[in-house]
């Protein structure tokens, strides 16, 4: 099994998962130790298996597009409109030599393998990668699981649906259309499972979950608690694998962010009702605690909300801000890979926050109002988007035109709040500071 040796030449760095920088304090001859014990290692390692060391030169540019995207992000959202570091970023996730892969946090938690306080228990439906590219800039890889023009199956629950690479994919360009600017960039690309995966892995166990189907196809699957079966594998073809590549945020000991349960939390069980659910006057409720009785959280939530019922997805469970910005920040909309699964129908109770709060930010109605007109319809905006990536078309047309239908019931569930409370209590000037 090819084992990959990364080679820095002339200069040395001191990295982590968070950041790398040049060492100025250490000695060549200090820093030659381990990398001249790590090569011989490797070199052993090699030799016994007759294969060839791959020499991968790495280097750090303080320019890089990952750095200027952590560098730029601030307390109103993760990028600006003029940013081009995105862009350059969504570049090099498409074509960057990626240099390592491993396991997310989430799997490595499981077995005491990293301090994560917050994780997601991961399934055999639950499947992505953390993959390092050659400027040290991370990117979590969600491979397809399932056929653009396949639906979710009407009798599934949210919380057993499979994660789509697409709608990782739309779930970005609705985001910036919308002009949120609160999920990490994220682009589409081509992974060769064995070369980009397999062969460049130091993970014993991640190596273990890789086999050839009988099509010979190159196949992994999950390291996880439940569902962990060859028969939930993702395959290459045959080695070739498409799947969404999410920018990593700055590491928690840079950019602390907590995790905060969503007040229209959804029950996670086969019977049970959340009081929302039950509740018409919830949100009056919700309006006396911290930190929704100021400032700008309940109408973050609303438009987390909105942003969620246009892709579908049920499963926005938690939210989570970064600590340093106060309750004034931005949410973060992360995890997007459940939304786009049903077109053919709307789940009109992710709207539960407009309905019952009736708040909307007048930036957020403006622009919701200008993706209505017919010369920047929502569907074909995002079209054109969608178009520069290089899995498109990312979306069918039928998701493409559930966008437009669904932006019609949010505008009409603002009308009814309009006529019903007038437009200076339903319409909310934004970043209103918190007392």
């Amino acid at each position: 099994m090819p084992i990959i040796l990364y080679s820095i030449t002339s200069e040395y760095y001191i990295m982590t998962d968070d950041i790398c920088v040049k060492a100025q304090t250490i000695s060549k001859a200090s820093a030659l130790v381990p990398l001249h014990r790590m090569k011989k290692f490797y070199m052993e390692a090699a030799a016994a298996s007759n294969i060839t060391i791959l020499n991968h030169p790495v280097t750090f540019d303080p320019e890089a597009s990952w750095l200027q995207f952590h560098l730029g992000i601030n307390r109103y959202a993760l990028y600006s409109r003029d940013d081009s570091s995105v862009d350059r970023l969504l570049r090099d996730m498409q074509t960057a030599t990626v240099i390592s892969a491993d396991f997310t946090q989430d799997e490595k938690a499981l077995k005491g393998a990293c301090d994560c306080s917050q994780v997601v228990k991961p399934s055999g439906l639950h499947l992505k990668l953390a993959l390092k590219l050659q400027d040290f800039g991370k990117a979590m890889f969600k491979p397809m699981r399932q056929e653009r023009h396949e639906e979710t199956p009407e009798n599934f629950f949210y919380f057993v649906d499979f994660q789509r690479h697409n709608a990782e994919i739309a779930a970005f360009h609705l985001d910036r259309v919308l002009d949120f600017r609160r999920v990490p960039p994220v682009a589409g690309r081509f992974i060769n499972v064995t070369g980009e995966i397999l062969y460049i892995t130091h993970n014993e166990e991640l190596r273990s979950v890789f086999f050839n189907s009988p099509a010979n196809n190159t196949c992994f699957f999950a390291k996880c608690l439940y569902v962990c079966k060859s028969e939930y594998a993702v395959c290459g073809h045959p080695d070739l694998l498409e799947g969404s590549m999410s920018a990593y945020l700055p590491g928690l000991s840079i950019a602390p962010r907590i995790s905060i349960p969503n007040p229209w939390i959804r029950a996670y069980s086969f019977t049970g009702r959340e009081e929302w659910e039950v509740n018409p006057l919830y949100c009056d409720n919700v309006k006396k605690l911290y930190p929704y009785n100021s400032g700008n959280r309940l109408l973050n939530i609303i438009d987390m909300a909105i942003f969620d019922f246009l892709t579908g997805n049920m499963d926005r469970h938690h939210y989570e801000i970064f600590t340093k910005f106060g309750d004034d920040g931005f949410l973060l909309h992360l995890d997007n890979a459940r939304g786009f699964g049903r077109h053919s129908s709307d789940e009109m109770s992710i709207l539960a926050p407009l309905t019952q709060c009736c708040m909307i930010k007048r930036s957020t109605l403006f622009r919701l109002k200008l993706l209505a007109k017919s010369e920047y319809r929502l569907s074909d905006v995002m079209r054109e988007s969608l178009s520069r990536d290089p899995l498109s078309p990312v979306l069918t047309e039928d998701h493409l035109q559930a966008l437009d239908r669904r932006l019609g019931h949010v505008l009409r569930t603002v009308g009814k709040c309009v006529k019903k409370l007038g437009e200076p209590q339903v319409v909310i000037t934004d970043f209103v500071e918190a007392v």
